[in-house]
């Protein structure tokens, strides 16, 4: 068969430039080789055993502990207990509609789905090979490259699935583990760290770093840091793991302290968090003469064009944060370009959120960088704790922080910890693409009482007019 467009990966970025590249007239085919029950399952790692079903996972388990923590001051009376077996059924619903509602949405777009594993062969030339070994070859005017990432496995801690394991097969432990050590204090380890700790599980994340979340402020990550330990999590930092040593009753972590001195950590299980690598590999990239970076990146220009003619990278593969919604402005981005349009993406506007409680949430320069760049910065902050409506709903923790120019006053960056801050970061966002400032966000009328005024107090306190705190 011949398309205009064969995009290889069905994950946020490659079924989102299928959908607007067939939205802009074009003939696409879309590969994904992941198959179950014989149906395809669209919607790669985020939809499948990423981003969906762990915040399945982190709404079900924070239900569960304010039932149990917080229910009783607002005068409701119960005692608690998990179904372990219905919360993973639960969330494999949710994964399952959404990835029947992709399915839905290529039939829609008249995208053609093909089953197998991709491989380039050339440019406009990708051969596609199905679970029982059959293989066709494909034509396309361009070929689009969107197999994502995986979790990065260290050498001496090889992922068994039953004690040393990804987080792949953290969000369907059959049971809550007593005791989960974490390697890794970045977005996946804390997220999946708090789900178990919430529903039981004595919970210690071991980071080689001196900080949680290094892209965060400082002030930020030991705010989160503070919040988690409230709930029971553990926190060993600046240690470096060496190795571990499995038995039929558990995992014993070894790690090296900042001091030198050795560290032990006995568990049921050992989540390893040290952050995901592109699937580069395995789909004929470099036989086909497709130009790879140091970190196994597939190397591409500004317009996100790789070395090849008409063949094109997106999301994990190349360079930029491994984010869902960085994907899918990638795959937009290319299928536009292709059907001869202008295309801009800003990675200064991609924001960056921690599905922990309170959430975490930033877009921009952080305080840290501005000052590394030598930018005059006024800072502005406004706690929770002085808003209504999050005085009303006892979350009370974190602040929304505003980092503008001090010569024109546009915002460059900010961060929220707090409630809904993954939502709250929006509208920053939507000021920031104009190149609004803090006066814009100021006078920019919140409804009362939400905790949207906690970004409008943020703004004011840039001006020196906080009003509430």
């Amino acid at each position: 068969m011949t398309y205009d467009l064969i995009i290889i990966g069905a994950g946020p970025g490659g079924y989102v430039c299928a959908i607007r590249a067939a939205q802009l007239g074009k003939k696409v085919a879309i590969v994904e080789k992941r198959a179950e029950g014989g149906k395809t399952r669209l919607g790669g790692t985020c939809l499948n055993v990423g981003c969906i079903p762990s915040k399945a996972l982190l709404d079900t388990s924070e239900k569960f502990y304010e039932a149990r923590k917080h229910f009783a001051e607002h005068g409701i009376a119960v005692q608690p207990s998990i179904d372990v077996a219905q919360m993973l059924k639960r969330k494999n619903g949710v994964v399952d509609a959404l990835v029947g509602g992709i399915a839905g949405l290529m039939r829609k777009n008249k995208v053609e789905v093909l089953t197998g594993a991709g491989e380039l062969l050339a440019p406009g030339r990708v051969r596609v090979t199905a679970a029982d070994g059959t293989k066709a070859e494909h034509d396309a005017t361009h070929v689009v490259l969107a197999m994502g990432s995986v979790p990065i496995e260290l050498p001496f801690l090889k992922f068994d699935g039953e004690r040393i394991v990804s987080s792949d097969h953290a969000i369907s432990f059959p049971a809550v583990p007593k005791r989960l050590v974490v390697v890794g204090g970045g977005v996946i380890g804390l997220e999946l760290g708090s789900v178990w700790a919430r529903l039981g599980a004595e919970v210690t994340v071991v980071e080689a770093l001196p900080q949680l979340c290094p892209f965060l402020d400082a002030d930020v990550a030991k705010a989160l840091q503070k919040t988690l330990e409230k709930q029971g999590l553990k926190f060993v930092l600046e240690a470096k793991v060496t190795g571990a040593q499995t038995t039929a009753d558990g995992v014993t972590l070894t790690a090296t302290a900042k001091d030198g001195s050795p560290l032990s950590f006995p568990a049921d299980r050992v989540l390893v968090a040290v952050g995901r690598r592109p699937c580069s590999e395995g789909a004929g990239l470099e036989a086909a003469g497709v130009a790879l970076t140091e970190r196994k990146r597939v190397k591409v220009d500004g317009s996100l064009r790789t070395s090849l003619p008409g063949v094109w990278a997106i999301g994990d593969l190349v360079d930029g944060p491994m984010l869902a919604h960085k994907a899918e402005e990638d795959g937009v981005a290319v299928a536009e370009l292709i059907a001869g349009q202008h295309a801009h993406i800003d990675y200064n506007l991609v924001p960056s959120v921690v599905y922990t409680e309170p959430e975490v949430a930033s877009i921009g320069l952080t305080e840290a960088e501005c000052q590394k760049r030598g930018l005059q910065v006024r800072v502005g902050r406004f706690p929770f704790l002085a808003n209504g409506r999050a005085r009303a709903a006892g979350a009370t923790d974190g602040f929304v922080k505003i980092v503008a120019d001090a010569k024109t006053d546009r915002v460059l960056g900010a961060a929220i910890i707090g409630i809904r801050a993954a939502d709250l970061i929006g509208a920053i966002a939507a000021h920031m693409v104009y190149g609004g400032s803090s006066e814009d966000i100021a006078r920019t009328c919140a409804a009362h009482p939400t905790v949207s005024e906690a970004v409008k107090e943020a703004a004011l306190d840039c001006l020196g007019r906080v009003i509430h705190a």
